[in-house]
């Protein structure tokens, strides 16, 4: 099982971290804009 997680954690990181910083520099874009 603990052989099990990592395999899991680490392309879920890789996906889920970059998705997050690019959500929020979206995000920021928007904004500047608005404003």
């Amino acid at each position: 099982m603990a052989n099990i997680i990592p395999s899991i954690f680490v392309p879920l990181v890789g996906l889920f971290f970059p998705a997050i910083t690019m959500a929020l520099l979206f995000l920021y874009i928007q904004k500047d804009q608005i404003l």
